[in-house]
């Protein structure tokens, strides 16, 4: 699945703005794709100009990144909590702060960091804003479950299609050894109820609907940067 387009300077300017929300002493969280890579790389001269920081990467290509860019890396299990966590967004409705991600089929580690972060900040460029989410929901499923979770998509009113690679035959394949279902459900009307029921799935890892999680979206553009707070969980 190709990313919507959307200006790298847009990108930039979102990925930054939350860079600089980061404190020294903080562990942050590193999300995956072109958006969060400008704030990894943010971060990484932040830090050769003296930030400390520990970066919780979520995929194999951000802590690729992170490690380019002089940051220290480790895993969840090395720390006592992620502080904050940036990752981008593949779709935001800006009144609820729900999001659709997966695109870059990371969003099971993303989800597991995300969720632990005190704050949570989503950076995207306006491409990625919407009133209603409408984009397929990336489901992550067990290779042995492809069919079973296939139908339960199907009674649930969604249409899953198998992620193929781009450059190489066959499927995508997560970092995890799992397979990925694009399901499109058309508008999504209530999140939230579309994500209890995807979660109970047997053979489903994690599926891309990120709900009640987002403290705050900032939308970049060639002008600055529009931040949306939210609650969260």
């Amino acid at each position: 699945m190709k990313e919507r387009g959307g200006s790298d300077a847009a990108k930039r300017a979102a990925g930054e703005r939350a860079a600089d929300a980061v404190d020294d002493g903080d562990v942050v969280g590193l999300g995956t794709g072109s958006t969060a890579a400008h704030a990894i790389r943010a971060l990484g001269r932040r830090a050769d100009a003296g930030l400390d920081v520990v970066g919780v990467p979520t995929s194999f290509q951000s802590a690729e990144l992170a490690r380019e860019c002089g940051l220290s890396v480790r895993t969840l299990d090395d720390v006592d909590g992620v502080d904050v966590a940036i990752d981008g967004a593949d779709q935001v409705a800006l009144g609820s702060g729900a999001l659709v991600k997966g695109g870059g089929a990371a969003h099971a580690s993303e989800k597991v960091v995300d969720a632990d972060a005190e704050r949570f900040l989503v950076v995207v460029d306006p491409s990625k804003v919407a009133g209603e989410l409408d984009r397929s929901v990336p489901v992550e499923v067990l290779p042995a479950a492809r069919r079973p979770v296939t139908e339960a998509v199907s009674a649930l009113g969604g249409d899953a299609t198998l992620r193929a690679a781009e450059r190489k035959d066959g499927p995508v394949v997560t970092d995890n050894g799992n397979l990925v279902l694009d399901c499109a459900f058309g508008a999504i009307a209530d999140p939230g109820a579309l994500a209890t029921d995807l979660a109970t799935v047997p053979g489903v890892v994690a599926h891309g609907l990120f709900v009640g999680l987002a403290d705050a979206v900032l939308v970049g553009s060639e002008d600055g940067v529009e931040t949306h707070e939210y609650a969260g969980e």
